[in-house]
């Protein structure tokens, strides 16, 4: 018999387990790397910032590591998730660990939001005060939400994984089970990074009760067939070049999780040194609280190898050929992967909203919430 019970869910890690952390962060033997003057070989590296060719550089790793022993406090952010209202419920046999915070508006609209790796649920935190209670940080409370906000299976508090085929389509179907759970007939799903693949999923899995679709990328690339890339404008074909030049230079964390990613879950397990470094390929540009947090995280729950199996399950299944066709709406940010309508539309046949900002990225709720906020209000005062 399935177990559906909802329970009440509070961090409270040991003791124990800080202390272990502090004592293996003591302790690190630090990898080499090439002098500086080595580094580099006169070849242009695009966005590749400088000194990062080889990946994440000793120092930078060297000096969060002295940050996390010295001054990261762990239970402060232990502290903020606990403000808010979390659970855990089984679904298809996972444990699933999310926060559900109801807006004080009662024609609030449901929205459940789906973080991406190397995140969490800290991904975020910082949005919801003003998407629950506009009223109080300077918004119209028409635009209420009320808020789902799950970790992926395998993610930190829902994790590890037990089974094989967690991949977008089964987490799509969690999701659509949680909100069904959850007493709710109508609601809008929106998803960044990997949240960005589930959230398309969560429309064509429940279309009968999700209202939209809002994601900060779409990921819709050209088939291989050269009669796609007939009529490209200029700076089209320079976006095909940035995707050329990530999946060549800077895709070798997807590459790995996607065909062996127990390979290096043995040293993600052994390493927070090692967790830090993985994680900040992708983190690195924001804040070291974020960063670390996320990377304590993933320490403290032991689900490095279970994070990085998304990859390999999404990469190991068919996916459907049939484009999606909940409302959808892009929110892309200046330093991130803009997609190119054409393919987008293939994939997505009713994209209904579609913005470009000027400044923001890939973690646009760490650099760029007030536009993701604004955004998100304008795509669902649409359905409301």
């Amino acid at each position: 018999m399935t177990n559906t019970e909802i329970m009440p869910f509070r961090s409270s890690v040991p003791q124990s387990d800080l202390d272990d952390l502090a004592d293996r962060l003591a302790r690190v033997r630090w990898a080499t790397e090439l002098p500086a003057d080595q580094v580099t070989d006169g070849v242009p590296r695009g966005p590749v910032r400088p000194g990062w060719e080889y990946g994440v550089p000793l120092e930078f790793v060297q000096r969060l590591v002295a940050y996390w022993r010295k001054d990261y406090d762990w239970r402060v952010w232990e502290a903020r998730l606990n403000e808010h209202p979390q659970f855990t419920t089984e679904i298809d046999g996972q444990q699933i660990h999310f926060l559900h915070v109801r807006s004080p508006e009662p024609d609030a609209v449901p929205l459940i939001l789906t973080h991406g790796w190397p995140n969490s649920v800290f991904e975020f935190l910082n949005l919801i005060g003003p998407l629950t209670d506009p009223r109080t940080h300077g918004g119209d409370p028409a635009d209420a939400f009320h808020l789902v906000i799950p970790s992926l299976p395998g993610f930190g508090f829902s994790g590890p994984t037990h089974e094989k085929g967690w991949n977008r389509h089964r987490v799509a179907r969690a999701w659509a089970e949680l909100m069904r759970r959850l007493g709710y007939e109508r609601y809008g799903a929106h998803g960044n990074d990997a949240g960005s693949y589930v959230a398309p999923e969560v429309g064509r899995t429940d279309p009968e009760h999700v209202i939209g679709v809002h994601v900060t990328q779409l990921f819709s690339f050209p088939s291989g067939d050269p009669a796609e890339l007939d009529g490209l404008t200029e700076q089209e074909l320079e976006y095909l070049q940035f995707l050329k030049f990530f999946n060549d230079n800077m895709s070798a964390y997807a590459k790995l999780q996607e065909t062996a990613p127990q390979n290096l879950a043995h040293a993600l397990a052994d390493s927070p040194a090692g967790q830090l470094a993985w994680s900040a390929q992708l983190l690195a540009g924001t804040s070291e609280e974020h960063l670390l947090t996320n990377a304590t995280l993933y320490w403290l729950t032991n689900t490095a190898a279970s994070a990085a199996r998304l990859y390999y399950e999404d990469n190991h299944t068919e996916h459907p050929t049939e484009p999606t066709t909940a409302p959808t709406g892009l929110a892309s940010f200046a330093f991130d992967f803009t997609p190119l309508r054409r393919f987008a539309e293939r994939d997505h046949a009713n994209i209904v909203s579609w913005n470009e900002y000027d400044r923001g990225s890939h973690w646009a709720t760490q650099d760029a919430p007030d536009l993701l906020i604004d955004d998100l209000r304008g795509f669902f005062r649409r359905f409301r």
